[in-house]
């Protein structure tokens, strides 16, 4: 499964891997699921997708300063990786974090997002302070020298297993982008500074 977005964006969305009846079934990422309906509207809100929903491929969704990748590029079996797995997939981020160098902000969509995407990031000399613990809402900077410092923004991912129970709401959802583009304008100096972790 291809990631999607430009190469110049300044925002990563870290997802986990394509969904059986989603981005499996439709070829393209968060595309045709639950987990689109919430994350379109979420995008677009904030500005980063052309419209709020997300369902086939050339429907007109596409994404604004802002690019998606998986730490998986195929369904795992029961939605559950192995860590070889996880591993075989690593080279195809750390290419695409190879060309992303706008990148300013990573939004990682669960746990096992956030571990891997923080996983690379250390590979290329990131660090920050320890430990990195994920919980939705949390914000992490990670610096390393001579490279522009990231902010990583953990969020709950909008499984259905999440969403049905409440555990992530649209707004919740929501906000987290809010956030993002806001990071983005603090890199502009146009805010406050944001802090070093929270």
């Amino acid at each position: 499964m291809p990631s999607i977005g430009p190469a110049s964006a300044r925002v990563l969305i870290m997802g986990l891997a394509p969904a059986a009846h989603g981005g499996n079934r439709t070829g393209r990422m968060f595309t045709g699921d639950g987990s689109a309906f919430f994350l379109a509207r979420a995008l677009y809100g904030a500005g980063f997708a052309t419209q709020p929903t997300s369902v086939r491929r050339g429907d007109g969704f596409e994404l604004r300063d802002a690019f998606m990748s998986a730490a998986l590029r195929c369904a795992p079996p029961r939605n559950r990786p192995t860590p070889k797995q996880l591993q075989r997939c690593a080279v195809h981020l750390r290419a695409e974090l190879d060309l992303l160098t706008q990148l300013r902000v990573v939004v990682a969509l669960g746990k096992i997002g956030f571990d891997n995407i923080t996983a690379r990031l250390r590979e290329r000399g990131y660090s920050g302070p320890r430990p990195l613990a994920f919980g939705h809402g949390a914000e992490h900077r990670l610096t390393a020298a001579g490279r522009p410092d990231l902010i990583v923004i953990c969020s709950y991912h909008p499984s259905r297993q999440n969403t049905n129970t409440g555990k992530l709401t649209q707004a919740m959802l929501d906000e987290i982008f809010i956030r993002a583009r806001e990071l983005l304008e603090i890199s502009l100096g146009r805010h406050k500074k944001v802090p070093a972790s929270h």
